[in-house]
């Protein structure tokens, strides 16, 4: 196991939080919370139909409906939702002293991402709902030892320069926060520093700009290709000065086709460990998993949701 696994373990065992699991039909997600229990990584509650409590359920639905009627949403549609586990687990999170909420096994990425943004509570210094991934490479010189922050690789199918410039900041302090890491974030194009030009290379610029306005104190650059932003030889030859170029540890993708491509080979050419999708921007913890997750991959999951509770108390 890596050391920043263990890590992440280790932090969560020190004070380990209540996570609950709306999945209990996955055998994946059963032998995960099992392994989590055992190991005190978290206080982890699997939610099945069976233990949905009806007092809650009703409670839950009258929440949920003075908060979404002005929005259309009926009291029979918001008691519907309530026998759905994952809306179930995402309102514990908010009203009943649960520390966060881990899904994704068999839920859709939007399914989730649904859920977070209509029962909990949206983060305003963030900006933007995200999500991140964090990946670990084996015998990798890039950085911070092999371990990155792919964002977003998720949630956002084309993000504008204002989201983007959110997405940094927001998974800059993840980092930070989380990993305990400098974070230096480079936002990522098919041009360095004017190698090409176009609309799309204006939309990378842009959000560097916005995020640098933003003056959040994280190191920030772009707009930076993969090798410049990795390998300090590229970097020294590409460009004259930068404090991210050859040295990144956060790597923001200009859309979704480019993140969630470049994370899934990452997995199968390197052999990374990927974690997450994590979601960002909500006050609330949570994370959401790939559908081709396996049991270890759920209980990395538990662990940094946990750390995030830790810190967000």
């Amino acid at each position: 196991m890596r050391d920043i696994v263990k890590n992440l373990r280790e932090q969560a065992k020190k004070d380990p939080r209540k996570i609950v699991f709306p999945e209990a039909g996955d055998e994946r997600v059963v032998e995960a919370v099992d392994y989590i229990n055992k190991e005190k990584i978290a206080k982890a509650l699997l939610l099945t139909h069976d233990n949905l409590e009806v007092e809650k359920q009703e409670k839950y639905a009258n929440i949920f409906h003075e908060r979404k009627k002005v929005k259309g949403v009926s009291f029979e549609e918001a008691r519907e939702l309530m026998e759905n586990p994952l809306y179930y687990a995402a309102m514990m999170v908010k009203h009943d002293g649960v520390d966060g909420f881990v899904a994704g096994a068999k839920f859709t990425t939007s399914s989730v991402i649904k859920a977070a943004l209509n029962c909990l509570d949206i983060d305003k210094t963030a900006g933007t709902i995200s999500s991140c991934f964090i990946i670990d490479v084996p015998d990798c010189p890039y950085g911070e030892n092999g371990t990155f922050v792919y964002a977003d690789c998720g949630v956002i199918p084309y993000p504008s320069s204002e989201q983007l410039a959110n997405i940094s900041i927001s998974s800059a302090r993840f980092a930070k926060d989380v990993l305990q890491i400098t974070p230096r974030v480079a936002l990522l194009s098919f041009s360095t520093k004017g190698s090409a030009k176009g609309r799309w290379v204006d939309k990378i610029k842009d959000a560097v700009e916005i995020a640098k306005s933003k003056k959040s104190g994280f190191m920030i650059d772009g707009e930076l290709q993969g090798d410049s932003a990795l390998d300090p030889k590229v970097a020294s030859r590409k460009l004259d000065e930068s404090n991210v170029a050859g040295a990144a540890n956060i790597l923001v993708f200009p859309n979704l086709d480019a993140g969630n491509i470049c994370y899934k080979l990452s997995q199968r050419l390197a052999k990374a460990r990927a974690i997450g999708p994590i979601i960002l921007g909500v006050k609330q913890a949570c994370s959401d998993l790939s559908r081709g997750c396996e049991v270890e991959d759920i209980v990395d999951c538990a662990a940094v949701t946990v750390v995030r509770a830790q810190k967000k108390s």
